[in-house]
């Protein structure tokens, strides 16, 4: 009888681009417009890693395709954040390079929001990010 290999999980790298690394009090949300399943449906930036790249290359490519600014990235926050079927999400902190112009919803996605703490839950967050935001909710200051 053949075994076959289970299949490698898809890599997906996102960034959580917030206001400031060291105290943040706003994170970026954005809606997706593809595929239709996912369609409104409000999440992190970010996207597969390719071949030959590494998580970090990827979230910072996948931030200047989709939002048109280039990123900085901090830590990473927390670890594998599975998502639907085989696809794991790498996600790091991330704040606009110096002299970069305010995130536009480019490509994937129709239109962005900046959320505090307390206004986390006011978006149809896709059901995997549920998680990863009700993690974030505990890591983001205040604006006090």
């Amino acid at each position: 009888m053949e075994h076959t290999a289970p299949l490698p999980p898809v890599l997906v790298a996102a960034v959580a681009l917030v206001d400031d690394l060291a105290r943040p009090t706003r994170v970026l949300a954005a809606r997706r417009t593809e595929p239709p399943a996912l369609a409104g449906g409000w999440e992190f930036p970010g996207g597969k890693v390719e071949p030959g790249e590494t998580g970090e290359q990827a979230a910072v490519r996948e931030c200047a395709e989709e939002l048109g600014v280039r990123v900085v990235l901090g830590d990473r926050i927390g670890g594998g954040w599975p998502l639907s079927g085989r696809a794991v999400m790498d996600l790091w902190w991330a704040v606009a390079a110096p002299g970069e112009p305010e995130p536009e919803p480019l490509e994937d996605h129709d239109a962005l929001r900046w959320l505090t703490r307390e206004d986390l839950l006011d978006v149809a967050w896709l059901p995997a990010d549920l998680p990863i935001v009700e993690h974030l909710a505990e890591l983001l200051h205040t604006g006090a």
